[in-house]
């Protein structure tokens, strides 16, 4: 699995909105063609994703949130966003 660069500054694309459902309890990336379902972790990686942090800022702060959060795991799932067409990244 290929994994963005960290000193990328990702960002929701214009089309992709993030919702939440308060009889379900989730969260969820809404875009003409997808609908997906991500835990509090990924909400928290997406509403960090302003085109201001840099990827590696992103991770730094999020370890102050939760647990166990991997400057990997946050890498991996902006660039599984990128592929989904649901993130744009400014590199450098």
């Amino acid at each position: 699995m290929e994994t963005a660069d960290l000193n990328a500054r990702p960002r929701l694309a214009p089309h992709v909105r993030m919702v939440f459902n308060a009889a379900r309890g989730e969260h969820a990336l809404l875009s003409p063609e997808l609908i997906w379902v991500i835990n509090a972790t990924g909400a928290a990686i997406v509403e960090l994703c302003d085109a201001k942090r840099t990827i590696a800022e992103i991770a730094v702060e999020l370890r102050g949130q939760f647990d166990q959060v991997a400057e990997g795991d946050v890498q991996r799932f902006v660039a599984d966003l990128v592929t989904k067409h649901g993130m744009e990244v400014d590199h450098g």
